[in-house]
This record gives C-alpha cells, structure tokens and sequence, in this order.
C-alpha cells in the first residue's frame, strides 16, 4: 500500500514556501508568472494608448493650423496674453537649437527606441503615463521632421500657442513636458518602472 502511494504520489501539495502547487511540474511557477505577465500588459497598453491619444492630438491640431492659421494673423484666445500664432520651428522644443535640426530628429528617434525598450520591463501605472506622453510627443515632432518641408529629417515642426513673453509652442511639446514632469516627480518618490519603491 504504502508502494502504491509513493508511486501515485499526490496531485497537490504545498510546497516550501507553503503555497499550493499542482502535481505538474513548473505549474506554480506558471501560475505565479500568469497575474505578472497581465499586469505589466495592461500598464504597455496604457502606455500605448496615452501616447496614441497624444499624437493623435498634436497631428490632428497642427493639420488644422496649417489649413486654417498658417499664413493669417494671430488669433486672440485669452486677450495678448494667450495667442494662436502659427509659426514653423527647426529647432528643438520652445525654439532652441534651431541650426542643429538633423540632431534633434536623431535624438527624437532614440528617445522612442528607448521607452519601446523600456516598455517590456513595464510594471507601474503612473510610468506608463509619463512614458506614454513622451512617446506621443516625441512620435509627433518626430513626424513634422520627416515629412515636413524642407526635407526628410530637416522638416520644421509647426508650433502654433503663444504665450505672451514665452516662446511658441505646440501640444506635442506640452506632452513631452508634462512627462518629463511626471517622470521626476516620480523619482523623487522613489518609484522605479518595474513598479519597486526605493528610499535613498
């Protein structure tokens, strides 16, 4: 009897560390990687989805500033303190940098193989909306560099809020500040992308 027992063993068991675990070997291990695997996919379609809804946003704005604004005079939001002015930029965001075009389109291009990179090891919500407003912004200057004139890679980003006394500037721009802002805020607190909390 005692034989047979050995032989047929039992199909569940707790293990070591006192969780159940089924007579297949790796199934614990399986089930523990299961809710890890779900939750790091909805943080990336989070992620995704903000920087969708951002580029949407800037493409769809600037094709109407250039259909409706380009070429006119500027339009008064909030009196001169807040005007729709629509301008086009070499430079990086805000205006700088305006003789380095090339540059700048090769960094907006790493920054976006770095956060798909970062994506995979992706773990917490609020990251996942401060790398989601990068990558849409980066996405949508990234395509006025490409397909704007005067050339492929050298194309001039359309800015179009003015602000009295700041530069010109326009939601893709906004994005990527908003991230960044997000991002240190973030680290400031400690929280790391794979969701872990460190206290220097």
């Amino acid at each position: 009897m005692a034989e047979a027992e050995r032989i047929i063993g039992t199909p569940d068991t707790p293990d070591d560390s006192g969780e159940q675990t089924s007579g297949v070997p790796g199934a614990g291990e399986q089930g523990a990687a299961a809710p890890q695997r779900t939750g790091r996919g909805r943080r990336i379609a989070v992620l995704f989805a903000v920087a969708a809804f951002a580029y949407a946003l800037d493409l769809i704005s600037k094709m109407i500033v250039v259909a409706k604004l380009e070429h006119h005079a500027p339009i008064e939001v909030v009196g001169d303190l807040l005007e729709l002015h629509a301008i086009r930029n070499p430079g990086a965001a805000f205006g700088f940098g305006a003789a380095f075009t090339i540059i700048f389109t090769l960094i907006a291009a790493a920054v976006i193989v770095v956060i798909i990179r970062l994506a995979r090891k992706l773990y917490s919500f609020p990251w996942a909306i401060a790398l989601g407003l990068l990558l849409g912004g980066a996405l949508g200057n990234l395509t006025d560099r490409i397909f704007r004139e005067p050339g492929i890679f050298q194309g001039e980003v359309v800015d179009f809020i003015a602000p009295k006394g700041f530069a010109v500037f326009n939601l893709a721009d906004s994005a990527i500040v908003c991230g960044g802002i997000l991002i240190v805020l973030l680290s400031f607190r400690g929280l790391d992308p794979d969701g872990t909390v460190h206290k220097d």
